[in-house]
């Protein structure tokens, strides 16, 4: 995309989030779903195909572009990019980078449209942050598999209609990532059961549940990538480019965050001034700048590698594990700077509190990326 189309996207986004979405944000809030005309309002502007090739419809956006866009729609309510993060991450990307042509063409084009809205089961009740520990089996029966298992807190299950389901289809390999296949599943087939909504500590108009697999019964076309066995290293590999869209999540919330603690603080007066002119204040609030400064230009570097064709996984753990910390401590300092104003329930910044919180754990947590950043540096060392 050329810069001008490119500044012409991104300046409409910026308007129709704090046009239309931030006077949303309390509504979304007691109700705890996003209003269907909002999300279609969100398709025809292109955001459920950031990522996916002009081709199939999609904006076919670069990874830096990507990034970009991600932070402007996260000015409002994370609950707002949630609607879409299947559609541009972990949902999606597997179907991207290794989908069969006819996969490609069949699912790409009504997923960039927002018709389908696209959902990713990986995690189980006893398959967390080591997911290759998972127990949900894919047997195949002639031109078809079965696939039998629970997955956990899958994101828009509610509201999708395609979910990439990741299953073990080899019995000889009960542990580790070698026999974990992945399968286009429609939410429409029978033996799918959909569990309640969950109630979170945030994010309410982010909907998720429960998976339920019995006896669901898929053609053997549906096996992302045609082959068994490849279903782990996919999800890995979606999971790279899904790190850095929520490190940009961070960066959009922490950029909120601070234009809030920064314009009550201009406009809250304590002891006869403008608590912005006590050094103290001041200090939270350069210390939020600084943070989230170098938060952006690791988001940066780290994008624009990826798009280079480097290899990024490292890095992309790097952004995710320091920008989902950071959004938390700007969180915590914004609350500080609000006083007692910063605790109540009608406080953009107590919401935003509460959002934020749940970005050091899913995508992997902070310990998860810890351990991914330095076994990879050991590795190098001792190579």
């Amino acid at each position: 995309m050329d810069i001008e189309t490119f500044e012409q996207v991104r300046e409409a986004v910026r308007r129709f989030t704090r046009e239309r979405l931030v006077p949303l944000e309390r509504q979304i809030e007691e109700e705890g779903r996003i209003p269907q005309e909002v999300i279609d309002e969100m398709g025809q502007l292109g955001l459920f195909g950031l990522n996916i090739s002009e081709r199939y419809g999609g904006l076919g956006l670069t990874v830096r572009e990507e990034v970009e866009v991600v932070t402007e729609l996260t000015w409002a309510a994370a609950a707002f990019r949630s609607i879409i993060s299947m559609n541009i991450g972990a949902g999606v990307q597997g179907l991207i980078i290794d989908g069969t042509p006819d996969q490609k063409q069949q699912w790409l084009p009504r997923i960039a449209s927002g018709e389908i809205i696209a959902a990713f089961a990986l995690t189980e009740p006893d398959s967390g942050s080591d997911s290759a520990a998972l127990t949900t089996k894919a047997v195949r029966d002639g031109d078809t598999y079965i696939i039998n298992g629970t997955k956990r807190w899958v994101t828009n299950a509610p509201l999708a209609g395609l979910i990439t389901v990741m299953a073990r289809t080899n019995p000889d390999k009960q542990a580790g990532h070698e026999g974990i296949s992945a399968f286009l599943v429609p939410t429409d087939t029978p033996g799918i059961t959909i569990g309640a909504k969950e109630h979170k500590m945030g994010q309410f108009g982010s909907e998720l549940a429960d998976v339920f697999f019995d006896d669901v019964r898929v053609e053997a076309a549906n096996l992302l990538g045609g082959t068994e066995g490849r279903g782990f290293k996919t999800a890995m590999k979606a999971v790279t480019r899904n790190r850095l869209n929520i490190a940009a999540v961070c960066v959009g919330q922490a950029r909120r965050i601070l234009h809030e603690a920064l314009a009550f603080a201009v406009e809250r007066k304590q002891f006869g001034k403008r608590i912005a002119e006590f050094q103290l204040i001041q200090a939270m609030l350069a210390d939020s700048e600084t943070d989230l400064y170098a938060a952006e230009a690791m988001l940066k570097d780290a994008a624009q590698a990826y798009d280079d064709g480097q290899e990024v996984a490292r890095k992309a753990s790097c952004c995710k594990l320091f920008a989902s910390e950071m959004v938390g401590r700007l969180a915590d300092r914004a609350v500080q700077v609000h006083g007692g104003a910063g605790y109540m329930r009608d406080s953009a910044v107590e919401r935003l509190y509460r959002d934020v919180r749940a970005f050091r754990i899913y995508g992997g947590t902070t310990q998860i990326q810890q351990l991914i950043i330095a076994r990879d540096m050991l590795r190098e060392a001792t190579a």
